[in-house]
């Protein structure tokens, strides 16, 4: 049996698979690849079966989402290393091979993320990853590359190796013993913000995150849920409130919550002054839908988790007040 798997989930996402099935197939020899589909229905798996009759597929029976869509999928996949690889992603030329040594020769790495670069424009980092994520003390997310709208152009400052809070959910490598002792993703996500919970969960436990710049995969971005669809915007508020009160050490719970639940309205309200209506619904009916789950979540919470999550006190201050855009060390 090979040592790693290339997990793809798809929906409805036959012609993704068509352009970007081809460069997994190529460059992933030492792996066996599988695509897990959500019950789509296009013709996914006639594209499949007809072009790429080496993948294996997974059928679950419903649209699970992003989160457990991989749960019930990766039940049925038994190599040790997990690649959990969206649709419209692009791969290189030996991709794996670093990844599959950070594995082989760090057993204290449970966690890996490529280098994400933008397949629209290939001189940049993409939006969902970059080179490894981080969050700040009330749980914003950035990237080294990425800071809010900000992306760096690859310019090499980030060709290296070093551990990270978090890797995209877009490319990322997971020990399979790992993704089963955390149970997975948390299915109550759906989708967005979920590999952050996974990785936070796994922090809490012990376990490390690295981005190896070794291994270089592109992103298209937006292709299932785009950044002007409020279903999106739904989701990443509720589902941050979601993972802090999972995540966050307990003498800091209500003040961070309180906190973010400030700096959301005060997001709703720029949404009101450019005209995006919906965008300030979608903040309010996460608000709601966070309070009508909080005490399921609170229950989920470990008991171990760390006082040293974050890496910057505030991102929201120092890239809107202080004008940091670029990632400080």
């Amino acid at each position: 049996m090979k040592k790693i798997a290339v997990v793809i989930l798809n929906w409805n996402g036959a012609k993704l698979l068509e352009q970007f099935l081809p460069s997994v197939v190529a460059y992933s020899k030492e792996a066996k690849i599988y695509v897990a589909d959500n019950a789509s229905t296009d013709n996914s798996i006639e594209v499949i079966k007809a072009r790429f009759p080496q993948v294996a597929i997974i059928q679950n029976e419903g649209n699970f989402g992003f989160a457990n869509g991989y749960n019930v999928a990766l039940q049925q996949v038994e190599e040790d290393y997990y690649a959990l690889v969206n649709s419209d992603v692009e791969v290189t030329e030996n991709w794996l091979t670093p990844v599959l040594s950070i594995f082989d020769n760090e057993p204290n790495i449970g966690i890996i993320q490529p280098k994400i670069l933008d397949y629209k424009n290939k001189a940049y980092f993409e939006y969902a990853g970059a080179a490894g994520g981080f969050i700040d003390q009330y749980g914003y997310p950035y990237c080294r590359g990425r800071i809010f709208e900000t992306i760096e152009k690859d310019n090499g400052q980030y060709d290296d190796e070093t551990e990270i809070f978090w890797a995209s959910g877009a490319c990322l490598f997971i020990r399979k013993d790992i993704y089963r002792t955390l149970n997975g993703f948390d299915g109550d996500f759906f989708a967005h913000q979920e590999e952050i919970d996974l990785c936070w969960r796994a922090f809490n436990l012990g376990y490390k995150a690295k981005y190896t710049s070794k291994s270089v995969v592109y992103h298209v971005g937006g292709a299932t849920l785009n950044e002007s669809n409020p279903r999106k915007t739904f989701l990443n508020f509720r589902n941050s409130l979601l993972m802090l009160t999972k995540n966050l050490p307990e003498g800091k719970l209500f003040l961070i919550i309180f906190a973010r639940l400030c700096l959301d309205g005060l997001a709703g309200i720029q949404f009101i002054f450019k005209g995006k209506l919906v965008h300030c619904w979608a903040i309010i009916k996460a608000h709601f839908e966070f309070y009508h789950l909080i005490n399921k979540n609170l229950k989920k919470r470990s008991g171990s988790n760390s006082e040293n999550y974050y890496h910057s006190k505030s991102i929201v201050y120092r890239y809107f007040i202080k004008n940091g855009t670029v990632f400080e060390k």
